[in-house]
């Protein structure tokens, strides 16, 4: 298993520890686009950047191909001018977050369980990103600052699941992290703790035997729930960060976004399911594009999407075919699109 004092390669390149790796990340589109030979490009990518800057960890880079402007891992996190044009229906808060919120930082949309917006910290940047214009500002930052979501949690026995997201979880410190699992379990009726993080697929060395003994310690029981989109993202350090996490006896879940010129394809979807299955990851929502400000040139209409899903279903074993659903907002469960 990995540690933190463990000496890492990926693409030829000595990484250090997450910190310094998430430091060092790319922060600009010319940068990026110097990255790949592609600064020839032009087209306005920095003035589309905007409020939701790039940013894009080495290790993610490194799975990227040089010279290909129409790369599925560039694509998802490249501004693109189609960003600023205005689209009818495409609002701030496509999910409804905001009318779920019970107090500060905690959002309880479906019965059962509550999401605690922990960070609004990621590794990544991806354009798509559904809370890209969610109020951060508005939750908390300091311990003291979760006591009233506590006090809900701890009031209201009908929430058994708590959900940590983001922003990504995994971006407090593993001191933090503990910290706030240890206010949880302090509540009887939570039964698990479920976490949503992107960091083992576009920053894998965020996940250490530290990380997988604080997550095998926890009274309740822990699932994480991982996010690819594309079978080129799944290789070397996350494949076997993955591996690590399953054979910990952990659940491991995926969920992918479908995206125009990323994976609207039967073949790369299949893939994707095939990688994730042969390392023990179950493929869990295939996701309609949340229609938050910006994104509009990623969707894929539902026709097309509900076509993959059928394609799907005949390509591979039903535990291998994720449930092709949409989020919306006021609904009390994700809403199934076949």
């Amino acid at each position: 298993m990995l540690t933190d004092k463990d000496v890492r390669r990926a693409g030829g390149m000595v990484l250090g520890n997450w910190q310094q790796e998430l430091s060092q990340a790319i922060r600009s589109a010319d940068e990026l686009l110097r990255r790949l030979g592609l600064d020839a490009l032009g087209g306005g990518h920095g003035e589309a950047a905007g409020d939701f800057p790039v940013l894009v960890p080495q290790s993610f880079l490194e799975r990227m191909q040089p010279g290909n402007p129409r790369d599925p891992l560039l694509l998802q996190v490249l501004p693109q001018v189609e960003e600023l044009q205005p689209v009818a229906g495409f609002v701030p808060d496509p999910v409804g977050d905001v009318a779920a919120r019970r107090s500060p930082g905690l959002l309880h949309k479906y019965p059962g369980r509550a999401l605690l917006v922990v960070t609004s910290v990621c590794a990544i940047h991806c354009r798509y990103c559904f809370r890209r214009s969610y109020p951060y500002a508005e939750d908390p930052r300091r311990p003291d600052d979760w006591d009233p979501a506590m006090q809900v949690l701890a009031e209201d026995t009908s929430i058994h699941e708590v959900i940590l997201s983001g922003g990504d979880p995994l971006s407090l410190s593993d001191r933090r992290l503990e910290e706030l699992c240890e206010r949880l379990s302090a509540i009887p009726h939570l039964e698990r703790i479920r976490i949503h993080s992107r960091w083992p697929i576009v920053l894998p060395s965020r996940v250490t035997s530290q990380l997988i003994g604080l997550l095998q310690s926890l009274r309740q029981q822990p699932v994480f729930v991982v996010h690819a989109n594309h079978p080129q993202e799944i290789v070397g350090e996350c494949e076997a960060v993955l591996r690590q996490l399953v054979r910990s006896g952990i659940p491991v879940l995926n969920q992918a976004v479908l995206l125009r010129g990323i994976n609207d394809s039967a073949d790369v979807l299949e893939q994707l399911c095939r990688k994730l299955v042969n390392l023990g990851v179950m493929p869990y929502y295939l996701h309609q594009l949340d229609r938050v400000v910006g994104s509009a040139h990623f969707e894929v209409s539902e026709t097309v999407g509900r076509g993959l899903e059928s394609e799907l279903r005949r390509r591979l074993p039903g535990y291998a075919v994720p449930r092709y659903v949409r989020a919306e907002a006021g609904a009390e469960s994700k809403l199934p699109m076949i």
